[in-house]
């Protein structure tokens, strides 16, 4: 692991607070954040010194939508319109693996089963149909 001049850490590690959201916590133990911002906080540690390859856990595990998408939109970001680096992430959410994927790999017991861009893996393997309803809540009348 390369390390970063001296000259050069602290704007370098103010850019990373700032860019993800954590400037208002720059004083702060990481042991007393939130498990949303300890999870940014790592995302942030992990992209220092851009490297060629990022691995993350489930980033966004735990986190509450507007979090989540925003979390979603920092590594998109850096993996597509900044193209630093490339982002492996492990998840259990369709939703964010197809939000920030462009390869999808599945694995069952520790096997990889398929791998693919995400609408390949659908269109061999989706079955069913999901469907989102939403309702309002009827009043007495």
């Amino acid at each position: 692991m390369r390390c970063l001049p001296y000259d050069i850490r602290d704007p370098v590690i103010k850019s990373k607070l700032k860019e993800f959201d954590l400037m208002q916590y720059c004083d702060a133990l990481a042991m007393t954040l939130s498990g949303g911002n300890k999870r940014k906080l790592s995302a942030a540690i992990a992209t220092l010194g851009n490297p060629k390859v990022v691995f993350l856990d489930e980033p966004s595990t735990g986190m509450d939508p507007e979090a989540r998408r925003f979390m979603w939109n920092v590594i998109s970001r850096i993996a597509t319109e900044k193209k630093q680096s490339s982002i492996v992430l492990t998840t259990h959410l369709m939703e964010e693996a197809e939000a920030l994927c462009t390869k999808l790999g599945i694995m069952v017991n520790g096997k990889f089963m398929c791998l693919g861009s995400v609408q390949h893996i659908k269109s061999k393997y989706g079955q069913g149909v999901e469907v989102e309803i939403k309702t309002v809540i009827p009043t007495e009348e």
